[in-house]
Order: C-alpha cells, then structure tokens, then sequence
C-alpha cells in the first residue's frame, strides 16, 4: 500500500460521502488515529468528517465509546465482538451516517499464537444497517501493518457507500 492508493481511495470517499450528504466517524485503536488523519489531510474535509475517537486503552473504549468491559474481559480487545462495539459507540449523534472502527496489534510486541502480530479487526456500520466486522492478517512492520489497516478501513467504508449496507 503507497501513499498515492491511500489518497486516491480517501479521494473516492470524500466524493462519496459529499455526494450522499454522509458525515464519517472512527474509532481507532491500534492505528492510532491514522484514518482520521488521512481524512482531514483533504481540505473541506469538515464536510464530510465528523470525527475521530482514538481509544488505545480498554479504559477509554469503555469510557468514550462504551465497549464493555464483560466484552474486553472475555473475548479481549483485538476482537470481532469489541470492534462491533467500537463502531455502535459512534452512533452516539445524529450527525454520524457511517463509521469504522479498528482494534489490532501492529507489533513488533504483543501478539500471541492465538492472535498473531498484524491481526486486525475492523467493524463498519452504514446509516441504520446492522454493523459487519471482518478480522485481517496483515503482514510487515507496524508502519505498514497500520497502514494497511488504514486503507482496508477506508475501502470498507466505500463499500458500504456503494452497496448502500
């Protein structure tokens, strides 16, 4: 994933989002913050970028978005039922149509047998459609595992614009 592709697919959002009167929110964990980044790099972005909530923490997915913490306890914060989680608390507004919200671990540290270093969860939920959830195993090292965590969140959301799900 380069730099062009990530700004081309954030292009074809922000054309979307526009075009559809859509405000856009996420919830990042292990990006840190990266998708909204990329988002509001794009000037006028105020008009189609509501807001970016990064919760690092499992205190502060419980406290801004309100995962929880049976959910952390039991299934962890890298996980199917967490992401989902993340992305409802953005639907807190009414000024949210769409969001997506990421948890993974983008090492080099952390990972377990069980949850690989570049495991990936991203959630996304569209309007009033139920939200989906997918888990990726991205590969390389933690700028480009958050990277290409970055630009699957970002196709999902275009997704979800142009199959209106």
């Amino acid at each position: 994933m380069t730099e062009d592709q990530l700004n081309l697919n954030i292009t074809k959002l922000a054309e979307l989002a526009v075009q559809q009167n859509l405000m856009v929110a996420t919830a990042e964990s292990c990006t840190g913050g990266l998708i909204a980044k990329t988002a509001t790099d794009l000037a006028g972005s105020s008009r189609w970028f509501s807001r970016g909530i990064v919760t690092y923490s499992n205190t502060a997915k419980e406290e801004l978005l309100g995962v929880s913490n049976n959910i952390l306890m039991q299934y962890g914060a890298v996980s199917e039922q967490t992401v989902l989680a993340m992305v409802d608390g953005l639907f807190t507004s009414d000024e949210v149509n769409i969001g997506v919200a990421v948890s993974g671990i983008a090492g080099p540290d952390g990972g377990t047998k069980e949850k690989p270093v570049g495991t990936v969860w991203i959630s996304w939920k569209y309007q009033q459609n139920p939200a989906v959830a997918r888990c990726f195993c991205f590969a390389g090292n933690r700028e480009n595992i958050r990277l290409q965590a970055c630009s699957a969140a970002i196709s999902g959301l275009i997704d979800c614009i142009e199959n209106d799900q």
